[in-house]
């Protein structure tokens, strides 16, 4: 039988089943919304949210090895997946009790440290009550051999736009190395295509060499990549991002990305009854997958007529221009309140989840460490590389294309062609592309000044990785701190596994509301390598000199 399960795996000593090309993350879903894991200073409960690799809702333990997320771990029969941390599951955490006991949380950097005699014993005792669970069990084993490889032209991503790239450049006879994050791509005939890849630059490129990058990372699980180019296309696309309000760490809230990979999860789906928020395409992407399943949609501002016609086709109602102020409940979420904006009285939607689908954001950490030059873009609100008219970024040999580079979906394809027809030195003439809107306001900044005067209960996050609070950088504004960067260091903001994906765009516009000028003004943090976090034995398989050739 075609649907029938081919191996087994096992969730708390109990042997489940599992389908051809689940992931743990897919498999786990299948009996409902799975709960992994504790946030590292409350214990509060966390649920998968991003389904693409990023945030750290669905962190397990799999096969003894700790801090894995269950949406990039493709099952294996007989595999063993435990939860990252709680006692005796993160779904029943006895733990649970210091979020009430401690209100300020644990404070795993300073406290528990004399006498010194005693460290190994306070170690234990903190791995137990915060982070992600006790040390790894898994036998260590040799690092595979590193991938060395050598390439005129690199392609960082090969969604449409770099998939357009690549076919342009095959045509004219030059084969470039496609290099992708996700688990499995679509071929490019004639070009090299390598999945589940990260990279970063590393060092800075230097113009007057030949190849002038060179990029690190690793494949995975855990082996070392590194890639010589004389010339680089970014084509990282973009990601869903959060939204502030009241118990938005809560199981249940995902963004549309988190949305999208859970919505086959068989007779027992993670959500039954979602709200929705957005009123753009996304929203209109997310009704399309899953609208049998959606209960309202809300919007911070106007909804376009394509996403009422698409609600309106299912009877579902619409609350355009609306406040999301708080999700209810404590396991999962339960029902939202909801509030009109300039004024009106707040009301409850009974909904088990909530689907953040309002904005998608640029990955912008390669442009910032290989030096390239960005400016904020307020039709989304986020930094984009500056490019000329074929795609060129102030770096010689690096181009940007696709969303990573602020360029509208539908000149996506176009703008990866216009990169290649440059490397090849063919350049194209043609009208501007479409991109996101430099100038005017970002609509959520206007949000966000209404929703702050709001009751979103008594500990609104702001960095579900780190826990850190929206109070504590509203403290540190009012002691004076100033910038992002600063609020970084003073409240580890944007410092856990995420890499300040899910708060620093939320953070930015908070902190340009509490400061009074551009978020721009604000800043951004310093973008350091890797990219994502990567494995130390990936990192240890790479030797100081390498040949430039591949030795895989």
């Amino acid at each position: 039988m075609v649907d029938a399960p081919t191996r087994r795996f096992y969730r708390h000593g109990r042997s489940r089943a599992a389908q051809p090309g689940d992931t743990a993350l897919t498999a786990l879903a299948r009996g409902g919304l799975p709960s992994t894991v504790r946030s590292n200073r409350y214990h509060r409960p966390r649920g998968p949210a991003c389904g693409v690799g990023f945030c750290t809702g669905c962190l397990v333990r799999v096969n003894g090895v700790l801090s894995v997320r269950a949406c990039r771990h493709p099952l294996e029969n007989g595999d063993r997946i435990d939860d990252a941390n709680g006692w005796p599951t993160a779904r029943f955490d006895l733990l649970a009790a210091l979020d009430r006991l401690l209100p300020g949380g644990i404070d795993t950097l300073h406290g528990f440290r004399r006498p010194a005699f005693a460290t190994p014993v306070y170690q234990w005792f903190i791995r137990h009550l915060a982070g992600y669970g006790p040390l790894p069990t898994a036998t260590p084993v040799a690092p595979a051999p590193p991938v060395v490889l050598d390439r005129d032209v690199v392609i960082i991503g090969a969604g449409r736009s770099g998939h357009a790239a690549a076919a342009r450049l095959v045509a004219a006879g030059v084969h470039p190395l496609l290099l992708d994050r996700r688990l499995s791509v679509e071929e490019v005939p004639g070009a090299e295509v390598r999945p589940r890849t990260t990279v970063t630059f590393l060092p800075p490129p230097d113009a007057g060499a030949s190849p002038a990058f060179r990029l690190v990372g690793f494949e995975e699980p855990s082996r070392g990549v590194t890639v010589s180019a004389r010339q680089v296309v970014v084509a990282t696309g973009g990601y869903d991002a959060s939204l502030l309000f009241g118990q938005n760490d809560r199981p249940g809230v995902f963004t549309a990305d988190g949305a999208l990979a859970l919505r086959e999860a068989g007779p027992h789906p993670a959500f039954r009854r979602a709200v929705v928020f957005g009123g753009e395409d996304r929203a209109r992407t997310v009704l399309d997958a899953v609208g049998d399943r959606v209960a309202a949609v809300v919007a911070p501002g106007e909804i376009r007529p394509e996403v009422v016609r698409a609600a309106s086709d299912r009877n579902i109602p619409l609350y355009p221009r609306s406040l999301l102020v708080r999700a209810d409940g404590r396991a999962r979420v339960r029902a939202v309140e909801l509030k009109p904006r300039a004024g009106g009285a707040p009301f409850t939607v009974a909904a088990d989840s909530v689907i953040l689908a309002h904005r998608r954001l640029p990955h912008p950490q390669l442009f910032f460490q290989v030096g390239a030059k960005t400016a904020w873009r307020a039709g989304t609100g986020a930094y984009y590389p500056v490019v000329d008219g074929q795609q060129r970024t102030t770096v010689p040999g690096l181009f940007a294309v696709g969303s990573a580079a602020g360029v509208l979906s539908s000149d996506s394809a176009e703008s990866g062609e216009r990169a290649a027809a440059a490397i090849l030195g063919t350049p194209v003439a043609g009208p501007e592309l479409a991109r996101v809107d430099e100038g005017g306001l970002t609509e959520l900044e206007g949000y966000y000044r209404e929703l702050l005067h709001e009751p979103l209960g008594p500990r609104p996050i702001l960095c579900p990785c780190e826990d850190v609070l929206l109070r504590e950088v509203q403290e540190a504004h009012e002691r004076g701190y100033r910038g992002v960067e600063v609020i970084k260091r003073y409240t580890s903001l944007g410092t856990g596994l995420c890499q300040g994906r899910y708060c620093l765009p939320d953070a930015l516009l908070l902190l340009s509301i509490l400061e009074g000028r551009p978020p721009a003004d604000v800043g951004f943090i310093t973008q350091r390598p890797p990219v994502v976090p990567t494995p130390l034995e990936a990192l240890a398989s790479l030797k100081p000199a390498v040949p430039a050739e591949e030795t895989a």
